[in-house]
């Protein structure tokens, strides 16, 4: 159960199989990573009744999820770009990242779409010009016009 001032819970359910297992193992982790940090920063020094310090409990929860990962890892085939564990080891947030790169494909996009509008109006004007100025071309060239309308 995690603690009440805990991050809420993903609204999304978790797929089925080993990718669901996997994913509730590291909501699990990122639960006793928050409540590690939380206690050390409330009761780093304090014991509770029975001689157990509050952090030594929440340190054997993290490595008890790392443990478990580790083991579950052996199952999973993903693979994941060097690209983006690099961006997540310099602090970098993968949503921010995502929206970057997406926000970028879109202008490339749009720049390549007016390559494309500018050159296929090009086309169009040279063909017209091709067959006023050589007549017997227009032939060869009206349905590769009207193709392209």
């Amino acid at each position: 159960m995690p603690a009440p001032d805990s991050p809420r819970a993903s609204e999304s359910p978790a797929p089925q199989g080993l990718q669901g297992d996997l994913e509730m193992q590291l909501m699990g982790l990122a639960n006793a990573l928050y409540n590690l940090g939380t206690t050390v920063i409330n009761d780093s020094t304090k014991e509770k009744e029975g001689g157990i310090k509050q952090v030594g409990a929440r340190v054997n929860d993290v490595v008890t999820h790392l443990s478990t990962i580790d083991d579950m890892s052996q199952h999973v085939r993903t693979m994941i770009p060097m690209q983006i564990l690099t961006d997540i080891d310099n602090a970098r947030n993968p949503m921010q990242i995502t929206k970057e790169r997406i926000e970028r494909a879109a202008t490339e996009n749009q720049f390549m779409n007016g390559k494309i509008a500018a050159l296929t109006s090009y086309h169009e004007l040279l063909c017209e010009s091709l067959c006023t100025n050589f007549p017997d071309l227009a032939k060869e060239l009206r349905p590769k016009i009207e193709e392209q309308s």
